[in-house]
């Protein structure tokens, strides 16, 4: 990790400047003219977003863990290289490592348009080889505006392919989950995490949260739209790069038995991912990249 000297010869004075955050993990700070966020450097996690004059984008359980080897629930995780459990791999840490990884900022800017980027970067070493045996350079950038967009972009390294999943696995806030619409996913086939992977369609409807739900959409590029009437809004996740999309509530009991998770915070979340995962992992040749760009905005 950068030390504190050169982490503030980044800032942008006035907009950007790193402080401590929960836990006394340091954080960005972004508080500009088009909206607010904060960047932990551990997991280069995204937990707060705020376009100005809006409400708050992104949930954040109050049971949230900060603490080294820990990830944070809520926001923005960014999972890599394999999603949920690792196949054949039952004492791997779920969603991977770069979630609970101390990830190097490489770069700090705001545009002319007052648009502010951090750049943020994860290259393997000795830690990372004794969980995956691969060589790799993550690059994420971070753009936060009027629109919060997200790019992750995963370089082969290594002498040989490589295969991964990886996801921006986005907890959105709403006012109350069982009162949302979420549509761009009609028609569309998915496994069903919660009935034994069954493969289900989706139907003409829009998704509508009633039980516990964790659904793996695969093969779809569209972009789909949170409708919240609760907070008189709608939240569109455009992406690019992508070709599952994951829709998860915990539910009751689900949420009930996860330690850094409130029992009763299950209503106000929804997770929308924009992800790679099951059949649609990725394959890398030596040399080669592959970018996920999820762009969130609220209307």
């Amino acid at each position: 990790m950068k030390s504190a000297s050169a982490l503030r010869r980044l800032e942008i004075p006035g907009i950007a400047a790193f402080e401590p955050g929960e836990g006394d993990l340091p954080r960005l700070a972004i508080r500009s003219a088009l909206a607010e966020a904060h960047i932990y450097l551990h997991g280069a996690h995204v937990t707060h977003f705020q376009p100005a004059g809006k409400a708050p984008v992104l949930f954040m359980s109050q049971r949230s863990l900060f603490a080294a080897g820990k990830p944070i629930r809520g926001g923005v995780p960014v999972i890599f290289p394999w999603f949920g459990q690792r196949a054949q791999h039952p004492e791997s840490p779920a969603h991977g490592f770069a979630r609970t990884s101390e990830w190097q900022i490489e770069s700090l800017s705001e545009d002319g348009d007052g648009v502010v980027t951090a750049a943020f970067e994860l290259i393997s070493d000795d830690h990372t080889r004794a969980l995956w045996p691969f060589d790799f350079k993550l690059s994420y950038r971070i753009a936060v505006g009027h629109t919060l967009t997200l790019t992750f972009e995963v370089e082969n390294t290594s002498a040989q392919p490589i295969t991964f999943e990886d996801a921006l696995h986005t907890y959105f806030s709403v006012a109350d989950v069982r009162n949302t619409a979420t549509t761009g996913l009609e028609n569309a086939e998915y496994l069903d995490k919660t009935d034994n992977l069954q493969r289900k369609t989706q139907g003409a409807e829009p998704i509508r949260i009633t039980s516990e739900t964790d659904r793996v959409f695969e093969n779809t590029r569209k972009t789909c739209v949170i409708d919240d009437p609760g907070q008189h809004r709608k939240i569109t996740i455009e992406k690019s790069g992508s070709q599952t999309t994951v829709v998860w509530n915990p539910w009751i009991t689900k949420a009930a038995a996860m330690a850094d998770f409130g029992d009763g915070e299950w209503p106000g979340m929804l997770c929308v991912e924009t992800a790679n995962a099951g059949a649609n992992a990725i394959t890398l040749a030596p040399g080669k990249t592959h970018s996920t760009r999820a762009i969130i905005s609220v209307s």
